[in-house]
């Protein structure tokens, strides 16, 4: 699976920041785009793949909130870069705007594009943190902890 999150990762990210100029709408805002967001979202994947690894190799299960946290994650990274703009003809287009063809579109999909991305990072961070805790040994029962039961005489008396 770690492979999957990290081969995931750079196709996401690769959406993310250029995925305009598959639809002939790239422009100068890729080149910020892809420092800022597309090797961030690489590294957070490969630091998640990193997490499922360690998991795995202490033998214990991916918690189904990792899992769920990365799927919505990538859902939220495929709506960015539907909504994310470039500027194109000297206007700012995205995937979404171009294929509606309005101008309205257009102001909804930069409105959306922010909170979509933030989502997609959230997500993320969450992720890594559950994959963290999925790796943890478990937490010893209260009778388990060494003299937890004795009873200890006051020294006062």
């Amino acid at each position: 699976m770690n492979r999957v999150v990290a081969v995931v990762g750079v196709v996401l990210a690769l959406w993310m920041a250029a995925g305009r100029w598959v639809f002939g709408i790239g422009g100068p805002l890729t080149w910020w785009y892809l420092p800022t967001i597309g090797l961030v979202f690489v590294a957070l994947h490969l630091w998640l793949a990193r997490r499922l690894r360690i998991t795995r190799a202490r033998n214990r299960r991916t918690s189904r909130s990792t899992v769920v946290s990365l799927a919505l994650s990538w859902a939220c990274a495929i709506g960015f870069g539907l909504t994310v703009p470039d500027v194109s003809d000297g206007a700012l287009v995205s995937v979404l705007s171009l294929a509606a063809g309005s101008s309205f579109s257009s102001e909804m999909s930069i409105a959306l594009c922010n909170p979509l991305g933030i989502l997609a990072f959230a997500l993320l961070v969450a992720a890594i943190a559950f994959a963290h805790a999925d790796a943890r040994d478990p937490k010893p029962e209260e009778d388990e902890y060494p003299g937890e039961g004795d009873m200890v005489p006051h020294p006062l008396g």
